[in-house]
Parts: structure tokens; sequence; C-alpha cells
């Protein structure tokens, strides 16, 4: 079974409001094994909230409505579904009366409006809205398509706000969609490769992913990293899992140490495993990236143990201070150099005492005050106890970019080296 998700509500068509109920209930939908197909956000219209509630009663067999069952105007979802049903809303007077004994409990006198908040989808069960004035609705009912098909469907209105959507989800939905939904189960995995191109990660893997028909496989790109997610469903929790294990196992054979994760660890989690098990120290100094890769570091519960600290050397006096980088050195090369960028993870290493010294130095711009060097263009040195390596890099993008790519750059050559 798919499901769809239909938001309503013209603020969420703003920079300024987020759909995050969705996120929720394609999780608790998922946790059913039901696959969530198609997400839809739409404004406070009743034309258009009508053509979108008829779309997802053709394509999806659950279709989920949250938001626009207030008293307002625009709040429109009841009659928009009905008339894509074809229905009729029918007035609840229990509803009704239980709407104006909460009103009267508050001392505050129900408006006339308010009153639309008891009509109810012809045929629906309402499911009580502890936390707020707005009942959900919950229907099954058969629907035809344009070849004359019956198709049943499963039609759930809930309230926008996300303090009254979760908990009315778990206490009068959940237990419904078990008895109604033939018995699922799904599993997930998820791949982790740090500065790989997308193509080429695609490129090899394809081909074993499309012997898998029935694991769904999808590839994300974003800051400096590759994501393959599986995800699979089947009659039992042993075979889903069996499918996107099988799947995961040839597809770590393919791109071995490349993948840095095969449990959805970041790559800060995985480098203070791996200095943990070597038990290795780490000291940072850092010049263009301001303490993003301390940030990172320090973000994960723990990291005491491993991280000794790091010193932000934004100034040339400071590189020479706290690093111990020679001043003779920065005035002939340049602080963005090859040089530097050795000095400061050998300085920042001998000055801790730390097993590893990683020292970033580059224009992360939008001006360089060197012209005679790129925007983007960085040097890490990592110091370990046995050799001292600098890499050159020549990131694109802006400020926040090159500063994302260099602490990513970072942490993957401490993970190699340590492998």
């Amino acid at each position: 079974m798919i499901a769809e998700i239909i938001a309503a509500g013209s603020e969420m068509l703003t920079p300024f409001r987020q759909d995050t109920n969705s996120l929720y209930l394609t999780s608790e939908l998922n946790a059913l094994g039901v696959s969530v197909a198609f997400k839809t956000i739409v404004g406070d219209n009743l034309q258009h909230l009508t053509a979108a509630a008829a779309v997802a009663l053709m394509r999806a067999n659950i279709v989920i409505l949250s938001g626009g069952l207030g008293p307002t105007e625009d709040d429109l979802t009841r009659e928009a579904v009905a008339s894509a049903l074809d229905i009729s809303l029918v007035r609840d007077e229990k509803l009704l009366a239980d709407l104006e004994a909460r009103f009267a409990k508050r001392g505050i006198p129900m408006t006339a409006n308010n009153s639309k908040q008891a009509d109810v989808l012809e045929g629906a069960e309402i499911l009580p809205n502890i936390n707020g004035s707005a009942a959900g609705q919950f229907l099954v009912t058969n629907v035809t398509d344009p070849l004359g098909n019956q198709h049943r469907r499963i039609v759930i209105l809930l309230p926008g706000p996300p303090r009254e959507l979760k908990p009315l989800f778990a206490a009068e939905v959940k237990h419904r969609l078990v008895f109604l939904v033939p018995e699922r189960h799904m599993a997930k995995r998820v791949l982790r490769m740090a500065l790989l191109p997308e193509s080429q990660v695609d490129a090899r893997t394809a081909p074993i992913y499309k012997q898998f028909p029935d694991v769904e496989t999808t590839i994300l790109a974003h800051a400096g990293e590759i994501q393959l997610h599986f995800q699979a469903s089947a009659k039992t929790a042993t075979e889903a899992q069996s499918q996107v294990d099988n799947l995961a196992s040839l597809i770590k054979a393919e791109m071995g140490e490349a993948i840095f994760s095969s449990d959805n660890s970041s790559l800060e989690e995985v480098v203070l495993d791996l200095l943990a098990a070597k038990n290795f120290t780490l000291a940072t100094a850092e010049s263009c990236t301001g303490g993003l890769l301390a940030q990172r570091v320090t973000a994960i519960p723990g990291s005491s143990k491993q991280f000794l600290g790091g010193a932000v050397v934004y100034s040339n006096l400071l590189k020479t201070a706290f690093a111990d980088v020679p001043a003779e050195m920065i005035a002939t090369h340049g602080a963005v150099s090859e040089p530097v960028a050795r000095a400061l993870a050998q300085g920042i290493r001998k000055r801790t005492n730390a097993s590893v010294g990683i020292g970033i130095t580059g224009i992360a711009g939008p001006t360089s005050a060197d012209t005679s060097k790129p925007i983007g263009l960085v040097y890490i040195g990592l110091a370990t106890p046995t050799a001292t390596t600098v890499t050159q890099h020549n990131f694109t993008g802006d400020r926040d970019r090159v500063r994302w790519w260099s602490s990513q750059q970072a942490l993957e050559l401490l993970r190699q080296s340590l492998l």
C-alpha cells in the first residue's frame, strides 16, 4: 500500500513555515509497512485543495490531510475532501455540544463560525482531539476511477498543529490502520561515503542495485558526502532486512574503504572511534575554517576522550604564537601555503602533546588579500606519530561551502590515515 500526505495551509508556501508533520507521519506509516509515495502542500484555496485531494484519491491507498480544520474562512479541508469524494458534510450534534462545553469551561463565548468544526464527512468516524478544538476524521470509502473501477481508500483528516496531530495519530489512528493495512514490514539501510562524485558512485553501484528490483535505492549527494539509502518491504521483518542487507553487502564489497559508515554513523563519529581504537588523541589548528572542524568533533558526546582541543589561528601572529609557525615562513610563502599547513599540523601536535595534529589554512572568500591565489585554495596538514602529509585543494562555491568542504576533507584524510 502507498500513502499520500497533503498539508493544507498557505503559510507553508512562504519562507517562514515548514511542513514538519509529514516527517512524523512518514515515520509512523513506514513502521506499518506503508510507503509514502507523494507529499503535497496546498494553499488555502478550495479549488486547489479539492483538486489535490481528487488526484490523491486516484493514486494512493491512504490519503492523509493535515491542517485546515479550524473555524475560519480559510479552513477548507473538510469542504474540499467532501467535494472530491462527492459526499455531504453532516453536522454532528454531539461534537457541536462538546465544542460548546469546551468553550464554556474556559469561560469564552463560542462564536458562530466555530460550529463548522462539527461538520463531518458522511460516514466518517470522529477522532477526539484532547489538545484542541479541531477533531480528526477517519473514513474508509470507495472511489471510482475513470474506467469505472472501484478502489478502497482510507481518508484521514488531522489538525495542523504538531502538538495536536502527533498525540491524535498515536491514540486514534494508528490502531485503526493496523487492522486495515496488510501486514508488511519495512527495513532500511544507509551506506555513507565522503568526497566521491555522485556520478562515479552510481556508475559503480547501479549494476548491483539494479539486480534488486524489490529494494528501493536512493542516492543522495550533500555537503561532500554521498549516501546510498536502501528500503525494502516484505511480509516479515526478517525477509525485508535480508533484502537490504544482501544488497548492502555487495555494495560494500564494490566500494570498499570508500564507505565510512554502514550504520548511519557520521564521519565525525567514525573518526573518533578509529582514534579510540588506536588510543590516539587529536588537536587542531584552524585558520579559514574558524574552528568548524573542532565544532564538528566536539558535537559528538564523549569526544573529550580523543579530542584535546584546538586553536583558531586566524591571524598570522597567532599562527606563530599558538602553533609555532615561524614568522619568516609566513613572510616567505604566505599564510596559505603548503609549508604553513605542515607547520600548523606539526606545531599544534607538539604544543598539545597530541597523537595527531591537523592544520588548515586557505582562502574561503568571497575576496582574497592575496590576488595571486584563488578563492577556494585550501591546504590541509596532517601530522601523525610517523609522518606529516599536506594536501592541496581547490574548492568551489561560497564561503560556507569552502569552509565545510575543508572540514570534511580533513576528517576524511584523518580517517584514511587511521585505516
